[in-house]
This record gives C-alpha cells, structure tokens and sequence, in this order.
C-alpha cells in the first residue's frame, strides 16, 4: 500500500533511476506538512536503489520498463508526475497522458543533459543552480517553474558544489510539487518556510 499523509485523494508519480535522495527529500517534506498525498515511485532501472527506498519508506514501489510507460500511464492516472535523474526522455505519447515536471542540477538553459554539475563546474562559471520546470517535449526541456542559484567561488571544490546543489534540489522540489498540487503558484517565501531537507529513513540514499 502507498503511504498516505491525511485524507487520500492527491495521486502523485515520482520517476527516478538513480539512487533517490531527492525522492526521500519530498517525501520527508509532505510527512513533515501532513499534506494529504498517495505516492508511487517508478523506475526504469529494476534494481534502482529510489524502489529500494521506497518500499524501505513503505511507499508503493513499481518497476515500468520505458516502452511500457504509455501502457501504464494510460492505466495509471496521477495528479502529477515528478521526475529526478530519470534517464530516459518521456515519450511524446505518454507526456499528453498528464502534467510531468522534472528537477535539473544547472539554470536551465544552460548546460542542459547528462552531468549538468560537472559540465557546469568546468566551464568555469561563477554562477549554477538548480532548475525544477515542465516536461514539454523530447528533450526533456519545458516551461521554467522555479530556479535556484548556486555561486561557484575561487576557491570552492567540486565536492562541495555538487553538495550545495542537491541540497538545493532537495529543499526546492518538495515545495514546488507541493504548491503544484494545490493549484498555487510558487514564491520563495515559500522555500524559505519549508520544513529543512533530511533523511526520511530508507538509509544510504546518495546524492540524486
């Protein structure tokens, strides 16, 4: 069975591959607000470490191998459908099955695609972020919801500024869901009352 957070009715999908601390972020989020959601995680990656936690957080766990993703979304209806770190491009099909969002370690439009983090720490720019938008097309890219600056100085390492980043990601993408679900439009006053991200309690989730 899902976990639900007060009374059911708010079905929310979240899509990752990797290992899902971003997931275990949002879901710690709504546990914290009491907001009333069923939640289902999907992964393309059977053994992908976000069902582990999942099911670890007693949350439904559901491996959807890609080419079955209309299959099940025509099957499935959720409110919304979050992505992160999920490997593949939605189908254009399956992205007029519902509302698909997805959270991105750059400021979109920079440095769009796989290891945005690096790619932007190399490049040399003094200013990166997180972007969290809807999912549109192919490519992934969609209207801008929120962004999220991280500043890069001389002095800072890599290490410390991919963890600035998921910090960020974490913090950020649990309330724009979560102002999404109630039809309200997102302001960083918002962000700044949100319950601080931490472990929800699957264990050893890592940095995506």
């Amino acid at each position: 069975m899902s976990k639900k957070y007060g009374k059911p009715g708010i079905n929310l999908a979240f899509m990752g591959s990797g290992s899902g601390s971003v997931f275990e972020a949002a879901v710690k989020h709504f546990s914290d607000i009491k907001i009333p959601v069923e939640i289902t995680c999907i992964s393309n990656v059977r053994n992908a470490h976000i069902l582990e936690c999942a099911r670890k957080l007693n949350i439904k766990a559901e491996y959807v191998p890609f080419e079955k993703n209309f299959e099940y979304f025509s099957d499935n209806k959720f409110d919304l459908t979050a992505l992160a770190y999920y490997t593949k491009n939605l189908q254009p099909e399956v992205l007029k099955l519902g509302m698909f969002i997805n959270i991105h370690p750059s400021l979109l439009p920079a440095f769009k695609g796989k290891d945005a983090i690096r790619h932007a720490f190399l490049a040399g720019v003094k200013v990166s972020g997180v972007t969290a938008h809807r999912v549109e097309d192919r490519t992934g890219s969609g209207r801008i919801i929120a962004q999220y600056p991280v500043l890069i100085g001389n002095l800072t390492h890599f290490d410390e500024f991919e963890a600035e980043i998921h910090k960020i990601e974490h913090a950020l993408y649990p309330v724009v869901i979560e102002k999404i679900l109630h039809d309200e439009v997102f302001d960083f006053s918002d962000l700044l009352g949100a319950p601080k991200p931490g472990c929800g309690g699957c264990g050893g989730c890592g940095g995506n």
